[in-house]
């Protein structure tokens, strides 16, 4: 990396956000959650504003930047891009955001609620991404890229340092990636401690998994459950190098992504997206090997979906 982003990048990002984002609780489930013999922490990013992990990262972003008369500017699958809005009406600026056509209604209606300017551009979030390059140039707003910047990883790396203070230190941390933006964050964190950092991606949009396959970055085929919020063609460069030096990759099945849904409802009552629910999916498809005692923390990242997808079907 590895220089890019570290412990004293996050403590930093941490006094800039500190009594703006919220601190988001951690709860232990009890003994057997996820019929694993892990001692499992959940930690409840899906209580952030805007309902995932996003404004940790965009809000680290304009507030070390310049903000321009023209405001702030995005890519998204949705999640960010609600994060990017409620920075826009945080700071009194605009925000003008393209999302693909993926993104659920959901959050597209939360887009407008929060003010900001919509384009629903093309099928996935690289399609919004190249349209949003486009406009920026015209309007010279601010671009807050989803995760491909240090200023956001170590944002998101802010999770990393409350879940240390919270629990006081795990062994394991289990998050989902799309481009690698929160991810990052949690392997910058951990990068000189014995904390293993596991990236969960589905199979059918693992773009970190074929890195590491291949060796670089390369392009790979998006689709499935969670494909608004982890469906990234390709790992972000600044990721890239960020989760080569701490991540460990696994996929896990849109089955078992859609099983823990309803089971992080059945069991915590939790109404949680595909994308959030990734991290779960892993522990209880037993797609991660943990030993007994093992402290594992559990990033539950997003709750932006209708809640009527996540109740067990009768």
């Amino acid at each position: 990396m590895t220089g890019l982003v570290g412990r004293a990048e996050i403590e930093a990002a941490a006094s800039h956000l500190d009594g703006i984002v919220r601190r988001t609780p951690t709860i232990e489930p009890g003994v057997g959650f996820h019929d694993t013999p892990a001692h499992v922490v959940a930690k409840l990013e899906l209580l952030q504003h805007t309902g995932s992990f996003k404004p940790r990262g965009a809000l680290h972003r304009a507030l070390t930047s310049e903000v321009p008369d023209s405001g702030l500017i995005a890519a998204s699958g949705g999640n960010h891009g609600l994060a990017v809005a409620w920075v826009g009406r945080h700071l009194g600026v605009p925000a003008e955001i393209f999302v693909p056509e993926v993104s659920p209604p959901a959050k597209v209606a939360k887009l407008h609620a929060l003010g900001a300017t919509v384009h629903v551009v093309g099928a996935l979030y690289d399609d919004a991404l190249v349209a949003c390059r486009a406009r920026q140039l015209e309007t010279g707003a601010l671009d807050i890229h989803a995760y491909d910047h240090v200023d956001t990883i170590a944002g998101a790396g802010t999770i990393a340092l409350e879940i240390d203070e919270q629990t006081g230190g795990v062994d394991t941390v289990l998050v989902a990636l799309g481009g690698g933006g929160l991810a990052s964050g949690l392997a910058a964190w951990y990068r000189d401690s014995g904390t293993r950092v596991i990236t969960v991606e589905p199979e059918t949009s693992q773009c970190f998994a074929a890195a590491v396959e291949a060796g670089e970055p390369v392009d790979v085929q998006v689709s499935g459950v969670a494909a608004d919020s982890l469906g990234a063609r390709r790992i972000g460069a600044t990721n890239w190098l960020a989760l080569q030096a701490h991540a460990s990759p696994v996929t896990v099945t849109d089955t078992a992504i859609r099983s823990a849904q309803h089971r992080l409802w059945n069991e915590l009552r939790l109404v949680v997206e595909p994308g959030g629910a990734a991290a779960a999916a892993a522990l209880w498809s037993e797609a991660v090997e943990v030993s007994v005692g093992e402290r594992v923390a559990v990033v539950v990242c997003g709750a932006n979906c209708d809640p009527g997808d996540v109740v067990e079907p009768k």
